[in-house]
């Protein structure tokens, strides 16, 4: 936006700065561009922001703007809760080694001395370290939800719904210690243990923890009746703002509801300042990476990366509309926080624009490549047709239809492309959707994919024998024992299927090879035995290895 219309704009919708007795490092106009940035998703009339910006213990920005509720026309300001979603995680983590400390348990300790259910066919320890670290390979159990057909949100589960799902799982996605996948079932199963430990609700258990941080406004939310305000209700836009009821109980991973105001004190703390009876020692603890630990992606409830060539802590929550992003940059000593009730706003973008500018980084902001550097060596359309596959095993898949060539995708409607050059062609109906075929070292056609947008990605064409493939063969239902979930497999015609995974609604399968499916958001693979198809392992994003066996029709 200019900066003129930014400077009306700001006019029009309920904002305010709340300026900190700190001098400010930022010129008006840098102050001008980080209004900008930070009410670039709130309209007037609509739900909004909570935003700072901590400079060595000082707050030397922030900003709220938009509305909290408009049952009552309240307006967000730094005391009002928010749910900050997977931000919750630092301080599950904080509570676990305030537990450590008074040495009540070890960060080697199996989690099956705590919850001696868990996983009996499972020689491998699964240690605290692992949860904390996501190197555990258990499941997430929101994806175990999903492939159930459950829509979490719309229920009220809490921590020993997640348990008995749990101790239903006979496998692991990968064996512990040997990898790192995201799971949010990790920092649940910390809250049980917390619980098991101290005798006490996690909620209550945290709360002093909260207390002792002097972040008065800052709870786990283990009961949705009880939660107290004033809160910003989440709110999606559907041609006009609509809101939701707030009915979940699950914690330790999210459902953490805190205003500002505390996440500008816990930043402080981060910082070395403020006021605080947790140990400070602690509080560095918990913005490191564990020790002697190979997995440097992830620590105490944080990721940990580089941004523009600074080394960074951060994290990103979100559950419906709500959502919230904290970036810390350890050798700056700055921390900015974004927190929104808006599904339009996506904080993680917003926070990184801000960084941009107080960091001076925007230079340093390499361009998209958005079309190929040159045109390459003449290719025929038969000889392009197939499917493509990249590592994650999304797809694309090139059919020619008379004289007209298509691009179908999995889950998305088919595109027809013409041809821009010897080996380029692009979406018809949008040019800027480009697609630049070429062969590889191996020999093997690829094909690389420009938008504006995004930068390029390349998938590779399959190269299968399908002499003597049985499509029939592959038909039946199977079922998954640790879920209770049914697949029906039907063939329709040459590597196309339908599928219906439990109570959804059937959808389409590929083949992409003769022992392996794509459906939706799963790839599936097919075990034989002498009379046949007997088994399939399905994989998500973070689930893998659900093992489906053939039932007898």
């Amino acid at each position: 936006m200019s900066n003129w219309f930014a400077i009306i704009f700001f006019f029009l919708i309920p904002t305010q700065h709340i300026w900190a007795q700190w001098p400010a490092p930022y010129t008006a106009q840098q102050v001008q561009l980080l209004d900008s940035i930070v009410t670039q998703d709130v309209p007037p009339n609509a739900p909004g922001v909570a935003s700072a910006i901590i400079l060595q213990g000082n707050v030397v920005y922030e900003k709220v703007a938009g509305f909290a509720d408009f049952a009552d026309s309240s307006l967000i300001t730094k005391h009002t809760r928010f749910n900050l979603a997977s931000n919750g995680k630092q301080f599950t983590a904080l509570a676990i080694l305030t537990l450590i400390d008074d040495k009540k348990l070890s960060l080697k300790d199996d989690v099956r001395k705590y919850l001696p259910s868990f996983f009996p066919k499972i020689k491998s320890t699964i240690s605290i370290e692992n949860l904390l670290t996501h190197s555990s390979g258990i499941r997430d159990v929101y994806d175990l939800w999903s492939l159930q057909g459950i829509t979490w949100w719309k229920n009220s589960f809490n921590n020993q719904d997640v348990l008995q799902l749990v101790q239903r799982q006979e496998h692991l996605n990968f064996t512990p210690g040997s990898d790192y996948l995201y799971s949010n079932t990790n920092y649940i199963l910390l809250a049980l243990i917390i619980e098991k430990i101290t005798g006490r609700s996690f909620a209550e258990f945290t709360s002093d923890v909260f207390r002792k941080l002097n972040m008065p406004n800052t709870a786990f939310e283990q009961d949705h009746t009880t939660i107290r305000g004033p809160i910003a209700r989440a709110y999606f836009n559907f041609n006009t703002w609509t809101t939701y009821k707030w009915i979940w109980n699950v914690c330790g991973d999210g459902n953490l509801f805190s205003t500002l105001a505390d996440q500008i004190q816990w930043e402080r703390l981060v910082q070395d300042k403020g006021v605080s009876t947790i140990k400070k020692e602690l509080i560095h603890k918990s913005q490191r990476l564990l020790e002697n630990t190979a997995n440097r992606q992830y620590g105490y409830g944080l990721e940990f990366g580089n941004y523009k060539g600074l080394e960074y802590r951060f994290h990103e929550g979100a559950t419906g509309a709500w959502k919230a992003t904290v970036l810390r940059f350890p050798t700056q000593q700055i921390s900015i926080i974004t927190l929104t009730n808006t599904g339009k706003s996506i904080p993680a973008m917003q926070s990184r624009q801000v960084a941009d500018v107080v960091l001076n980084l925007e230079a340093k902001r390499t361009p998209l490549i958005t079309k190929p550097a040159r045109i390459g060596k003449p290719v025929i359309d038969d000889q392009l047709l197939g499917i493509y596959l990249a590592e994650n095993d999304f797809s694309f898949q090139f059919e020619k239809r008379g004289d007209k060539f298509f691009l179908k995708r999995l889950g998305r409607n088919d595109v027809e492309l013409e041809r821009e050059g010897e080996n380029i062609f692009h979406q018809k109906s949008d040019p800027a959707f480009k697609q630049e075929f070429n062969t590889n070292s191996k020999g093997e056609m690829e094909v690389t994919a420009y938008y504006t947008t995004h930068d390029p990605y390349t998938l590779t064409r399959a190269n299968n024998d399908w002499t003597g493939m049985n499509y029939e063969a592959l038909n039946g239902k199977y079922l998954n024992v640790e879920t209770n979930v049914l697949l029906d497999i039907k063939h329709v015609n040459d590597k196309h299927y339908e599928v219906i995974i439990g109570s959804k609604d059937s959808s389409n399968g590929l083949l992409i090879a003769p022992n392996k499916m794509l459906v939706n958001q799963y790839s599936i693979s097919f075990e034989k035995n002498r009379s046949g198809v007997a088994t399939l392992l399905l994989n998500g994003n973070r689930i893998k290895q659900i093992q489906f066996n053939r039932v007898k029709k």
